[in-house]
């Protein structure tokens, strides 16, 4: 069915013990979405993956993959997941790894269009236990997409890579969203959200605080940042006209501003000059905080 989301969670509620992980959270996200889980570490996105990939039962809702509970969506091979604390067996090389998982699928993914798209034609003979961390990660992700899943979930996949391994992946992924594959993704970069993902979820208490584009989600916050160089003294620069807060690192200063051109008149007025000015609108790290730190009921 042409219309069948691929993930469709309804009212899940996630505890442990006497903890509640995820209040009766509602998600459904269409075929061909690249969507980011946002949230800080507890707010309760890895147990909504974990969830919907069937890892556990939840104390209630319910969850739908392609239209099919998630372990028959699993056993079908239509989704791929690379977990937060994934392994690889050790004492095996790469090739014989991924010979093992692709032999589990009626029609894999082909081998050699598998290995380009994962980055990874040179490891087939490297042992798993000789990897580097952003290899490993590589490693798994063609793991994942060995079935040639439609539903691809990831759990904070970058950590362990660096700038150039992370730019890499998620030209990976945009690649896939272009094959028509969704993507779910979890994590801590907002960057790599706001530049990868059609779709942003911001997550909190267990509870969808913000859904929509990066753009959207911005627009929540009223006001822009004056950025500029400042290896001078900083005094007064949090009772200009329109400051809401200062910050910046090094001799970067951020100025988030409820009116821009107020305080860029004031700044005028009483330095000769504001080297590496920059005016923007807010960025969705401060549309992130803003959310996860109003009071509660603020962002509704």
């Amino acid at each position: 069915m042409p219309d069948t989301p691929a993930l469709d969670v309804a009212g899940l509620t996630v505890r442990y013990g006497g903890t509640l992980a995820v209040d009766a959270l509602d998600l459904r996200i269409p075929a061909g979405q690249t969507v980011a889980l946002l949230g800080s570490n507890g707010a309760g996105k890895s147990s909504v993956v974990n969830a919907a990939l069937g890892l556990f039962r939840p104390a209630a809702g319910q969850v739908r993959l392609l239209g099919r509970a998630p372990a028959d969506a699993v056993r079908a091979g239509g989704v791929g997941a690379m977990l937060q604390h994934g392994g690889l067996p050790g004492e095996s090389r790469v090739g014989e790894v991924l010979t093992l998982v692709r032999g589990r699928y009626a029609d894999p993914w082909p081998l050699a269009d598998l290995l380009a798209t994962a980055g990874i034609e040179g490891l087939l003979g490297r042992e798993v236990d000789a990897l580097s961390g952003g290899q490993r990660q590589r490693v798994l992700l063609a793991l994942a997409l060995a079935g040639a899943p439609p539903l691809l979930v990831l759990d904070e996949p970058t950590p362990a890579m660096d700038v150039e391994g992370r730019q890499a992946f998620w030209t990976t992924m945009r690649g896939l969203a272009d094959r028509g594959h969704t993507v779910v993704f979890a994590t801590h970069h907002l960057d790599e959200a706001d530049a990868v993902a059609d779709r942003v979820v911001v997550i909190d208490g267990g509870r969808v605080l913000a859904d929509g584009s990066a753009a959207a989600v911005k627009s929540r916050i009223a006001g822009r940042t004056v950025r500029f160089r400042c290896p001078g003294p900083r005094d007064g620069l949090a009772d200009l006209p329109g400051v809401t807060s200062v910050a910046g690192v090094g001799e970067l200063v951020e100025l988030a501003t409820s009116d821009a051109e107020a305080t860029l008149r004031a700044l005028l007025a009483d330095r000769d000059a504001l080297p590496g000015l920059e005016v923007r609108g807010a960025t969705l790290e401060q549309a992130f905080l803003h959310l996860t730190t109003a009071p509660d009921g603020a962002h509704r």
